[in-house]
């Protein structure tokens, strides 16, 4: 007896949601698709009835990112962001708390797998692209003036390189050093600090 749609959208997630932990915990390059499939308690075989290629599956799982609901460490910021300060202003909140640094499994893709998308396919780095582009324009629409594009794109750049050096190093204290001096340069630069809607 065949399996119901239903059914076969649902171990789809199941190989998505598998592949989005490893790839942030181990990265792209490194994660087997045996490997995703066993997380997912599925066999090797099945991997293929729905996906072409590890690659197809990178982007889906990209393109969940941006549509999937708040992890903690997008919710927590919240609490601490006073009303009237720019929806912006959360976001590099919660991108560069220490709950989004410990987060491996649940942390933006920006973060986990920037050498793997820079050696990736075309396709690996088109969903890459795709999520930095909408980090850029959700800065971008909190921003005015001529330079906002630039600014936007600045900002992008700081949460994340802030974050990928964060990660990377072994010394706590400076990695909380780094993450709350670009958090303070940000806000400052931007005017979210103390900005209010008008």
């Amino acid at each position: 007896m065949p399996y119901s749609r239903e059914h076969k959208a649902q171990t789809r997630q199941r190989i998505i949601a598998s592949a989005a932990r490893l790839f942030n915990r181990r990265g792209f390059s490194e994660v087997t698709v045996g490997e995703i499939m066993t997380a997912a308690g599925l066999t090797h075989g099945g991997f293929y009835r729905h996906f072409k290629s590890k690659d197809e599956l990178y982007s889906e799982v990209i393109a969940q990112y941006l549509c999937r609901p708040p992890q903690p460490w997008q919710q927590t910021p919240a609490g601490r962001c006073a009303p009237g300060l720019p929806f912006a202003r959360y976001v590099v909140d919660a991108y560069l708390s220490r709950e989004h640094l410990e987060d491996v499994d649940g942390s933006c893709p920006l973060i986990g797998l920037p050498s793997d998308a820079a050696r990736g396919s075309p396709a690996v780095k088109t969903a890459y692209r795709q999520v930095a582009e909408h980090m850029v324009r959700l800065f971008e629409a909190n921003l005015s003036g001529p330079e906002s594009r630039n600014q936007a794109l600045v900002v992008v750049a700081l949460c994340v390189g802030g974050m990928v050096l964060a990660r990377a190093i072994d010394d706590e204290a400076l990695a909380t050093e780094l993450r709350e001096s670009v958090q303070r340069h940000i806000l400052a630069s931007t005017g979210w600090e103390d900005a209010r809607r008008g």
